[in-house]
């Protein structure tokens, strides 16, 4: 898979992708992640992307000319799959949507700023608009690296145990179960007996009764949805 990034603080963006998991998938040549810069197709020799809102208001607003330029370019080289705007007021993210992107071959991610970007990118250029949830940030770059990180996991060969992916909280619309380590006995808490049984079967039945009651007092909405 090969995601491009256009932003304007592509450096927010370097941490998250070269370490870990997304580091693993990257070195093995699963993962692709481009960066660019948008100053890049600036409007001017200043560097300009941004300018004043129509109507007045407080905040700048992306202009259209270097995204546009910036995604033609971008598309001449290569089909999307699905050009993404992150922004909060786009579909909220979850797993299903981070199962359905992982299936897909090329991505192209456009983080906003300041107060966003030019409407008429949205309505030309656009695919498909996410939030990470009900809150503001002050750019779509942290947004991206959640993105990127969701789907990236999900990538065949990535995780060392091809399964672990299947078991994570809100596949299926339920949360995990309870997970425990050694030692056996903490503090007077110990592991409960069924996962020191050896009984798979019965193991797996207290996983998924652990995972309905805990979808239940967390998340009831989850079921509902199942």
């Amino acid at each position: 898979m090969r995601i491009d990034i256009l932003s304007v603080l592509p450096e927010l963006l370097k941490s998250p992708l070269e370490h870990s998991i997304m580091k693993r998938a990257q070195d093995k040549g699963l993962l692709e992640v481009h960066l660019h810069h948008l100053r890049k197709w600036a409007v001017n020799e200043y560097g300009q992307i941004d300018d004043y809102q129509y109507g007045g208001g407080a905040g700048m607003v992306m202009m259209p000319e270097p995204l546009a330029k910036a995604i033609e370019e971008l598309c001449a080289e290569r089909k999307y799959d699905e050009i993404i705007y992150l922004t909060p007021d786009g579909e909220n993210l979850n797993q299903r949507i981070a199962n359905t992107l992982s299936l897909k071959e090329n991505l192209l991610m456009i983080c906003g700023h300041y107060k966003g970007i030019d409407e008429r990118i949205r309505e030309q250029y656009v695919t498909k608009e996410i939030s990470i949830g009900d809150y503001v940030l002050s750019g779509g770059e942290l947004a991206a690296a959640v993105l990127v990180d969701a789907i990236g996991r999900l990538l065949p060969g990535v995780l060392n145990d091809e399964t672990s992916a299947l078991f994570d909280s809100f596949q299926d619309n339920l949360l995990a179960p309870p997970v425990y380590t050694r030692p056996e006995d903490f503090r007077g808490s110990k592991v409960p007996d069924v996962l020191m049984s050896g009984d798979h079967r019965k193991i797996e039945e207290w996983r998924h009764e652990q995972s309905v009651q805990r979808t239940r007092d967390r998340r009831p909405g989850l079921l509902d949805e199942s």
